[in-house]
Order: structure tokens, then C-alpha cells, then sequence
């Protein structure tokens, strides 16, 4: 069959997929997963086999900074705690103890190989699980958790898997694993940092969402590839660079750049996520086939993978609800804080600064307290609770990371074939037991998921704010002079009636032409109060007095406005 007529079938499988699961409730990925099962039996269909160096370098990266350009910083940086909990301290536990239970029933397995396996299977894959939970309107604190643990438990895994292969021939001292993973981390987020502020960089002077979306493609690789290169994690990399992009590219990319950039990545994120899902399937029948059925092997690898993956969910359920505890008694006591900062907040108001150096701390201290209260009100409206610590533990679905990694074993390792079957048999049962069985568990909790009204009011309250700076440029004298000449009065009449009927309008930055009428005052006067608004908008991002999803429905409406009038008057753009 013509490998286009196969990326055909496949895409048209992936929609149909996803026009199904909004009908039926069904997670995409778990039908694609099942369609992909039953095409691998087929006789006809020859047997699926994907070099997992594809997945690792080829698929991952891109999957992984779609997902993080999108992930607020604000968000990460308030859950930053609970994400490292999950993703760093929970995978390290849970590739020990399942490496030793493996070593246990199996000892003809070495303990480093079945640590090996351990780090295979203990990352996470929140697409299943984001998928239901927001589908079902979970707080969104928690599918930040879920994403954000899925972004970085892969990075710690890979590196715990490649520690353990290297001690499988040979003899690694837990001294030069820890500092093997100290350097992978440090070395990646230095990558990824530089990567990310570069490639922005470059992005906010091409003003043109060709070329910048065509940038943003080579990002992912660009922030991999070295750090692979070096030995770190090519995977964390990739992830810082993404939030640094997602956070800066608000500030320095135009609106048409950052519209076309979200449409083009959501629609290449939409295809990686769920083909991967799809390909998992059909690699089923291969990796049966390589076992030797006249022994037995199949029936304990798939009786070694239903025992390993009652471990990791009952390991993840001792994990997180005394994590989740201990994070509720400690945000509880931050709460005790309130009265400290309003009292500081009150002496900051009558203090009157001498001199400007005094003036600009002031304003410093006043922005940290306003921070502060910001992160309290955060954690008294989106506390965690015990049904969010049961929602959490349900959702350990494992995916194709997980595959794709246990194939990267070396081919000469003892057993390949019994562990790859193994990593696959809990992907299964996992993203079909607890993948499946989500959406009662969240019914049955009746957990309260973010209230409609009150974001509402809620996103009112800040465009009404950042409205408010764009019309206090109307109201300096300064700003109404276009090429030392003032503006006619009607456009700053018409402008004012303008912002006081909407609530929201976009940034607008370029030059006057030689003669300038009224629309083209309009439009470069317009630009001048955007600004504003716009750096209201940023300033209330940076202090994170709003919740995250109100200050992204906030940008939406800005870049959905600011696009419609750069396409009514592009010649001012």
C-alpha cells in the first residue's frame, strides 16, 4: 500500500476517532488505541514496526513543546511543588520498587535491567486523562497538575533508563547516578532557556507568520538535538523552551504571528498526540510474534505486566495522597499570612518616598505583596482536596513513551523482547482499566469543578482594568500628537465612545504614512491605547491577581481583534 494512502487512512481514522468521542464520551485515544489492536490482527495488514528512535527524536519533541507552549508559567511556577513531587520524586520511587519487585519474581532479571524496565513504565500520559477531565469540567488546577507532571516525568525516566543500561554491564555507584541526573536537568533547562530566548528573538523581527511559524517548527529540534548531544535530558529541553516561548511570545509576537502559531501547533499536536496512540495499537501483533509461544513466555509477560501495573497504580495512590496532604496542610498555613501582607500593604500606601530611588522600591514592594496576595487568593479559590488527590491517583495512564522506550533497549539485552511486551501490557491496562473507568470515578467524587459565573465575572473584571489604561491615553496630551500635530478631536471622541462600549482591543505597532487622514488616525491612535492595555494585561499576568485562564481568554480577545483590524487597515501595520 502507497505510504500516502496510509497517512491518508490514518488522519481520516484520528477525526473519525474524535467525531466518535464527542458523541459517545469516549476518550480519542483509548478508541484509537482499540482500532489500532483490531487492524493489527487483520491477515492481511503486515506486521507495524516503528524504529523508536522516531518516537524518542522525531515525534516527542514536537509533541512535548506544543504541549508546553501553552502551559502558562504562572500556573507551573504556583504548582511547582506537586509537579516535581509527581514527576520527579514519584517516577524515581516508582522505577526502584517495581525494579525490585521484577528482580524478585524474575531473578534471572539483573536488578539494573529491571530498574531499566521500572524507569520504561513510570511516566505518565495526561492526554487521556486531560481529554475526560476537561471534557468533564475539572478544576482547572488539576489538568494543570496532570500536564504538567506529563511534561517532566518523561525527562526523568529517560535519564533514569539510561543510568540503568549503563549499569547493567558494568558498575555505577548511585553517587554518579544522582550526578548524571543533577547535570541532565541543569544542563537541559540551560539549553532550553537559551533556545527559547533566541528563537523569540528571531521571531518578534520577522514580521511575518510564515517565516515564524516556520522558526517555531525547528524550535523543538533545535532545543533537543544538543542537548542530547551532550548527554542531558533533550526532553526538558525542549519543554523549557516551550514555556519560555509561550510566556515571551505574548510580549514580542504580533497578534497574526501568534494566532496562526497557535493554530498551526494545536492542529500538529492533535495529529502526533492521537497517531502515536493509533501506532501503539498496531504494533500489537509484532511484539507478540517475537516471543517464543512454545515456552510460555507470552502468557507471563502479560501476567508479569497485570502485576506490575496494580503496583504502579497502588503506588501512585500511596504517593499522592499524603503528597496532596501534606500540600493542603502547608498552603493552609500560608493562608495565616493574609492579615501580615494587607497590614504591610497599608503601611506601603502611607509611606511617602523622599527621592526616585525610594519611589521605584516602593513600587517594587507594593508589586511583591500584590504577588503574594495574588498566590494566596489563588490557593484559598483553587485549594487542593482529597477528591482531587483520588482523581490524581486514577489518572496513571501510561502511553506511548512508554512503549517507545522500552523498544530503545539495546537489541543485545537479555529479555528485550519479554520487557518490551511487559511495558506494552501495562500501557494497555492502564490507559483501558483507570483511562476507561475515569470519567465514573470523577462522576462518582463529584468533585466542583471552576465556576462559570464567577470566571466570568472574572475575565469582566480584567478587561474592564486594562480597558480602563487604553483610555487613559486619551487623557495625556502627549500621546495625541501625530507627527507634532494634534489629533482631530472627532477621533478621540469616536475612540473614546469606542472603549467605553468594548472591553477589549489589541496592541498595534508600525509606521505613519506621509499623509495621514482620519481613518489612518484612528488606527495609529487605536495602536497607542492597545499598547497600554496590553501592558495592563501583562502587568496583571506577571502579579497573578486573575487566574491564568482569564488572562488567556483576555489574550484571545486581543489577538482575535488586533488580527480584524490589521486586515481592515494593513497599511498601518
Amino acid at each position: 500500500m502507497e505510504p500516502t494512502l496510509i497517512i491518508l487512512i490514518a488522519v481520516t481514522l484520528m477525526i473519525g476517532a474524535a467525531l466518535f468521542s464527542r458523541r459517545t464520551g469516549i476518550a480519542t485515544p483509548l478508541i484509537l488505541l482499540t482500532i489500532g489492536i483490531g487492524i493489527s490482527f487483520i491477515p492481511s495488514v503486515p506486521t507495524i514496526e516503528i524504529d523508536p528512535e522516531w518516537i524518542l527524536a522525531g515525534v516527542l519533541p514536537p509533541l512535548l513543546y506544543a504541549a508546553a507552549v501553552n502551559v502558562p508559567v504562572l500556573d507551573f511556577r504556583r504548582n511547582f511543588k506537586a509537579i516535581t513531587g509527581l514527576s520527579v520524586t514519584l517516577v524515581i520511587v516508582n522505577a526502584i520498587v517495581t525494579g525490585l519487585l521484577l528482580h524478585w519474581i524474575m531473578p534471572q532479571i539483573n536488578l539494573a535491567l529491571a530498574i531499566a524496565l521500572g524507569a520504561v513504565i513510570s511516566p505518565t500520559d495526561a492526554v487521556a486523562a486531560t481529554s475526560i477531565g476537561k471534557r468533564l469540567g475539572l478544576p482547572s488546577r488539576l489538568v494543570t497538575l496532570l500536564e504538567g507532571e506529563s511534561l517532566v516525568n518523561d525527562a526523568t525516566a529517560l535519564v533514569l533508563l539510561r543510568s540503568s543500561i549503563a549499569a547493567i554491564g558494568g558498575t555505577v555507584s548511585l553517587w554518579s547516578v544522582a550526578g548524571d541526573f543533577v547535570f541532565s536537568a541543569a544542563a537541559a533547562i540551560l539549553i532550553g532557556l537559551i533556545v527559547g530566548w533566541i528563537t523569540i528573538t528571531i521571531r518578534s523581527r520577522l514580521n511575518d507568520p510564515v517565516l515564524t511559524t516556520t522558526v517555531s517548527f525547528m524550535v523543538p529540534f533545535l532545543a533537543y538535538i544538543p542537548a542530547e548531544h551532550i548527554g542531558a535530558s533533550g526532553v526538558l529541553s525542549v519543554v523549557v523552551a516551550g514555556l519560555v516561548t509561550g510566556h515571551r511570545g505574548t510580549k514580542v509576537l504580533a497578534a497574526n504571528d501568534r494566532i496562526s502559531e497557535h493554530t498551526n501547533w494545536n492542529t500538529v499536536q492533535f495529529i502526533l498526540e492521537h497517531g502515536v496512540f493509533l501506532l501503539m495499537g498496531l504494533e500489537l501483533r509484532g511484539l507478540i510474534t517475537d516471543l517464543d509461544h512454545s515456552q510460555g513466555q507470552l502468557g507471563n509477560a502479560l501476567l508479569v505486566g497485570l502485576i506490575l501495573t496494580v503496583l504502579v497504580t497502588l503506588l501512585r495512590f500511596v504517593f499522592v495522597i499524603p503528597q496532596m496532604t501534606l500540600l493542603r496542610r502547608d498552603e493552609q498555613k500560608r493562608l495565616n499570612d493574609a492579615d501580615r501582607l494587607n497590614e504591610m500593604e497599608e503601611r506601603l500606601k502611607k509611606y511617602e518616598p523622599q527621592s526616585e530611588r525610594l519611589k521605584k522600591q516602593k513600587t517594587r514592594a507594593q508589586r511583591g505583596v500584590a504577588q503574594r496576595s495574588a498566590h494566596l487568593s489563588f490557593i484559598e479559590n483553587q485549594g487542593l482536596t482529597w477528591k482531587g488527590s483520588v482523581i490524581l491517583s486514577w489518572s496513571g495512564m501510561r502511553g506511548v513513551v512508554t512503549l517507545a522506550a522500552a523498544q530503545s533497549l539495546p537489541a543485545a539485552t537479555p529479555y528485550r523482547s519479554f520487557l518490551i511486551v511487559v511495558a506494552f501490557t501495562v500501557a494497555v491496562l492502564t490507559l483501558v482499566g483507570l483511562g476507561g473507568s475515569l470519567p465514573f470515578v470523577i462522576r462518582k467524587m463529584r468533585i466542583q469543578g471552576d465556576d462559570v459565573d464567577a470566571h466570568r465575572l472574572e475575565t469582566l473584571s480584567l478587561l474592564k482594568e486594562i480597558n480602563e489604561a487604553a483610555l487613559a491615553i486619551l487623557d495625556e496630551p502627549a500621546k495625541l500628537l501625530i507627527e507634532d500635530k494634534p489629533v482631530d478631536p472627532g477621533v478621540v471622541e469616536r475612540l473614546r465612545k469606542q472603549y467605553q462600549k468594548r472591553a477589549i482591543l489589541s496592541q498595534m505597532t508600525g509606521p505613519s504614512t506621509e499623509r495621514l487622514n482620519v481613518a489612518t488616525q484612528t488606527f495609529i491612535l487605536q495602536r497607542r491605547m492597545l499598547e497600554a492595555a496590553r501592558d495592563e494585561l501583562l502587568d496583571a499576568r506577571a502579579i497573578g491577581g486573575y487566574s491564568s485562564r482569564a488572562i488567556k481568554q483576555a489574550q484571545e480577545l486581543f489577538d482575535m481583534e488586533e488580527y480584524r483590524l490589521n486586515k481592515i487597515h494593513p497599511e498601518t501595520h
